[in-house]
């Protein structure tokens, strides 16, 4: 897979918890296909999906991948825009169930492939593994969540200092810019993320905007406030006005603010620069530190620093647990492989993968 591909997640371990969008990523009444892979750690979900890809492109496809956010270097999610088809890991955390089965929606057991009996013999083994594994889980969350909170505080702080009138100004003109009414409108949105906080550290698929996207637009704002602001008119502004836009939600306090907003059709980005992710000093750019109050700022900057830097810290604990977690389901993964029929398994996959893409 050495091409290109756009990249999302589909879910988040966020400071609200764990987020997902998996089930709003695919609409049963414009139809789409959609192909819901059921089974345990270290049955070929991730495999399988990498095997449709591969066919996909080699079919002259566009195809975009969703790895997982607690193994960036598997896959939760494959997206065929082309042919509207989504095939998912329905699995926890992240479960999805059909909203229309059969006539939307498909499940695909790769249970069917494993020796019960097999798994049965190390029933303690598996059961003592995944109790490691749920604990080092929960964990993790309590570190994002402590994270989550102190990112809260220093975003509610800035509400305090900033120019709300004067932001609201500038993001009505800026989305008045940036849209003109479409004669075909076709609103439409699909919520995502190109940012987490994953074993292998805060990643963020910049690739996916600087690969794809001719006109790029950067707010730098490490508060979060004026960009909310901007975002939220942006959003607003271009479903108003007949576009498909794909909402990338910020992916440590998912209900609270918009990192970025993608528009294909325009090839145009609006993106968030801050502390977990920085762009090409080239693009066109819009500080946000014209919205706030300076001499507000001053007064509570001791505050907001501390929270930063114990947020970091904070999330450095998330990212050494969830590294424990995965060496622990890498564990989990390996009585799963042994108990499965790959060679049975194979065959179904290649079978599958024709009828899929056909």
């Amino acid at each position: 897979m050495e091409n290109k591909f756009l990249k999302y997640f589909l879910a988040a371990n966020s400071g609200e918890g764990f987020v997902s969008h998996f089930a709003d990523n695919y609409d049963c009444f414009d139809d789409w296909h959609v192909y819901i892979i059921k089974g345990g750690p270290g049955t070929g979900k991730s495999s399988f999906m990498k095997y449709i890809v591969v066919n996909a492109v080699d079919n002259g496809l566009h195809v975009e991948l969703c790895p997982c956010s607690s193994d960036p270097d598997s896959l939760d999610g494959v997206i065929i825009k082309d042919k509207k088809i989504i095939i998912l890991d329905g699995t926890a955390p992240h479960v999805v169930e059909p909203k229309m089965p059969g006539v939307c929606e498909e499940i695909i057991n790769l249970g069917q492939f494993w020796d019960s009996e097999k798994l049965r013999k190390s029933a303690e083994k598996i059961i003592n593994v995944t109790a490691i594994n749920k604990k080092l889980h929960k964990t993790a969350a309590a570190y994002i969540s402590a994270a989550g909170e102190l990112m809260y505080d220093n975003f509610k702080l800035s509400k305090q200092f900033l120019y709300c009138n004067k932001c609201e100004k500038f993001a009505s003109n800026l989305a008045a810019q940036l849209f003109k009414p479409k004669k075909n409108p076709t609103p439409k949105e699909w919520m995502r993320f190109i940012g987490g906080v994953t074993p292998k550290g805060v990643i963020a698929f910049k690739g996916t905007v600087e690969d794809f996207y001719k006109n790029i637009v950067v707010i730098g704002d490490k508060y979060g406030a004026a960009v909310n602001i901007i975002m939220q008119k942006i959003r607003e502004t271009a479903l108003l006005r007949g576009y498909e836009i794909i909402t990338l939600k910020n992916p440590f306090l998912p209900s609270k603010i918009i990192d970025h907003i993608l528009i294909p059709e325009l090839s145009l980005a609006v993106v968030r620069e801050y502390e977990y992710i920085k762009w090409n000093d080239a693009y066109r750019r819009i500080h946000a530190r014209r919205f706030y109050d300076i001499n507000i700022l001053r007064e509570h900057r001791p505050r907001l620093t501390f929270n930063r830097r114990v947020t970091r810290e904070l999330l450095l604990g998330t990212i050494e647990t969830l590294g424990k977690a995965k060496a622990v389901h890498d564990k989990l993964e390996k009585y799963y492989i042994n108990a499965m029929d790959f060679n049975a398994l194979t065959r179904y996959a290649k079978q599958k993968t024709k009828e899929i893409l056909k």
